[in-house]
This record gives structure tokens, C-alpha cells and sequence, in this order.
């Protein structure tokens, strides 16, 4: 049987091209720096993302956690959002890796209203630990593939600037956001000290991250990474598929969009299921109103042909990804009919 696989944009084959570029790729050692493929893609991310240097890393945990280690000391307070990737998903890297303490802030689907965070950060006092990082993210994956503008964090990018707190953006998905906005990049990413984005997700190469910030940030996250035993060799010809990935983001990740918006006016119209927000970007989560358990839903989902991931106790997530077109998103919505 062939799969209709919507359980996430990490799911995509390397298209030709890219095997092409991975084939063709000159390499060198990169711990050495001197790999020309590796130099070449941190260049580039560093001019999209509008920073001076980025850093190559093989996931998008790797990056957020080197951001952490290198922004905080041990025994330093991080704020973050209670359904943030980084807290929730990164298997407490942030306490076993960085050994920082971490303030989570339930938000509104994703979001940190400004006076919340204000609230939480701590004044100088020998009792508590010393707020000195923030860390969001967009877009927002509990959240339904929500997407934050410029407009919606100035204020905490504004307040942690004064108070000399430094603020990381898990941009995992940010060109997602960028395209649903209409917006360059670097418009989202302004005001940062550090940013990551994935090459793995909606942008289809195989593997790897990058860790985007200023000079020395990059150079600390550079001895990080290789403490975390990121530091890889010829590493160039993962680069490659990469540097083909960053080509021609908008129309890509636009097709995604409207590809999950066709599924979810489909998904509107049956009795047993309805979207717990807007769709914003490529995610969908769908509640479930149907007498099965979630893990038998999925199953029968399975064994018609659409692979999807239980997202709760009466959910699931749905992402379309460059694998697939409008003939697999007509089948999967005949597939979620019969349930």
C-alpha cells in the first residue's frame, strides 16, 4: 500500500536534485573549518537570517540547546512558553545540558502576553536565580502552525533588551512564517541575539539545522556543539542538499500552505471532526469528536492509507510537506470521511 504520509514535513525524500548536489559536493574537514560546502551554507543563512555568522548543526534540539548553553550560566532562569518545542519536546536538555532552571508561562496557544512575562522575570535578589534568557517560538507548533508577526514580540524583545536579558527564536519552521506573512525573513528574526532554523521540515533536505547569532556567540556555539559531539568532518554533503533547500523557499512553502487549507475546508464539513484554530501555516490539529480512541483512529487511518500522529487525547496533527499534492490531500480527505 502506499502511504499518504501527513504525520510531518519531516518525512520528505531528498529530490533529485538534491541527491545531485550531494553527489557533486566538494567537502573538506569542518571541525578544521575547512570544509567549502559547510562554509558556503552558514554564509548564506547568516545573510538570510540578516546575523553575522551561523553554524551548522545536525538537529534543530542541538541548535536551541547550544543557544541555551551558550546564553546562560548553570543555575541561570530561562523563560519560555509552556508548549514551547524547547521545553517540552528536547527531553530536559535544558536542566541535564545547560543546567539552567527553566520559568514556563501558560500562554495563549503559543503566545506570551506581554505583562505575563514582565511578571515573571526576576528582580535582583540573593534568593532567586538570575532571569537571562527568553526564548519563543514561530511559528508555533502546539499551537497549530501559528504564526507570530514583528508586531507581536517587539514588546518583549523592547523589555528583555533593557533589562539585558538575551532572547533566542526556536524559528524551527520561520520561513513557514515568513511565507504565510509575505514577509523577508530577516523582518522576523530582527532583534534576536540567536535564532535556529530547520532544514529537515518544510524546506525538504534530509538533515541539519542552523544556528544563526553574532560573531562570538557563533564562536562559543561552535565549542558547544562539539562538546554535544556535533562537530562533523566532510560534512558538505549534507550542506549540499541544504543549500538546494534554501532555493526558492517562498513558492514552496506558499504551495503547503494552500494545500493545507484546501484539506482543512474539507475537514470542516464532517461530523466527527473539527480544527482547533485557523490554519495559519502548513499544521493542522484536529479535534476528534468520534466514540474511538485516539490511538484507534489513527490505527484505522493507518490501514486505509493516511498516516497521521495522535496529537493529545482527542487530537490529531496533520502537515503537509513538499511530498505530497492535490490528489493526496483529495484521498486524505475522503480518508478522515470515513471516520
Amino acid at each position: 500500500m502506499e502511504f499518504i504520509d501527513l504525520r510531518s514535513d519531516t518525512v520528505t525524500k531528498p529530490r533529485p536534485e538534491m541527491l545531485e548536489a550531494i553527489s557533486t559536493a566538494r567537502v573538506g574537514d569542518d571541525v578544521y573549518g575547512e570544509d567549502p560546502t559547510i562554509n558556503s551554507l552558514e554564509e548564506k543563512a547568516a545573510e538570510i537570517t540578516g546575523k553575522e555568522r551561523a553554524l551548522f548543526v545536525p538537529s534543530g534540539t542541538m541548535a536551541n540547546q547550544i543557544a541555551a548553553m551558550v546564553h546562560t550560566r548553570p543555575g541561570d532562569e530561562i523563560i519560555t512558553e509552556k508548549t514551547n518545542h524547547i521545553f517540552l519536546y528536547e527531553a530536559g536538555g535544558l536542566a541535564r545540558l545547560a543546567g539552567v532552571q527553566t520559568h514556563v508561562i501558560e500562554g495563549d496557544r503559543g503566545f506570551i502576553p506581554f505583562p505575563k512575562l514582565k511578571e515573571a522575570v526576576r528582580d535582583e535578589n540573593i534568593h532567586f536565580p538570575e532571569t537571562t534568557l527568553l526564548s519563543l517560538e514561530n511559528t508555533h507548533n502546539r499551537a497549530g502552525g501559528r504564526v507570530f508577526s514583528p508586531e507581536d514580540y517587539k514588546p518583549h524583545l523592547d523589555f528583555c533588551s533593557e533589562r539585558g536579558i538575551r532572547t533566542h527564536l526556536d524559528g524551527a519552521r520561520i520561513f513557514n512564517a515568513a511565507a504565510a506573512l509575505d514577509l523577508d525573513v530577516k523582518e522576523l528574526t530582527r532583534g534576536f541575539d540567536s535564532l535556529c532554523f530547520c532544514l529537515s521540515k518544510g524546506l525538504g533536505a534530509p538533515v541539519g539545522s542552523l544556528l544563526c547569532g553574532n560573531e562570538e556567540f557563533i564562536a562559543e556555539g561552535r565549542k558547544a556543539r562539539k562538546i554535544l559531539g556535533g562537530g562533523m568532518r566532510q560534512a558538505g554533503i549534507l550542506a549540499a542538499a541544504g543549500i538546494e533547500a534554501l532555493k526558492n523557499i517562498q513558492k514552496k512553502l506558499e504551495r503547503d500552505h494552500e494545500l493545507a487549507i484546501e484539506l482543512a475546508s474539507n475537514i470542516e464539513k464532517m461530523k466527527n471532526f473539527d480544527l482547533t484554530s485557523p490554519v495559519e501555516s502548513n499544521i493542522l490539529v484536529v479535534n476528534y469528536k468520534g466514540k474511538l480512541p485516539i490511538e484507534k483512529l489513527v490505527e484505522g487511518l493507518k490501514k486505509e492509507g493516511l498516516l497521521v500522529n495522535a496529537f493529545g487525547e482527542n487530537s490529531i496533527r496533520i502537515v503537509t510537506h513538499c511530498d505530497v499534492d492535490r490528489d493526496h490531500i483529495k484521498r486524505a480527505g475522503e480518508i478522515l470521511n470515513k471516520f
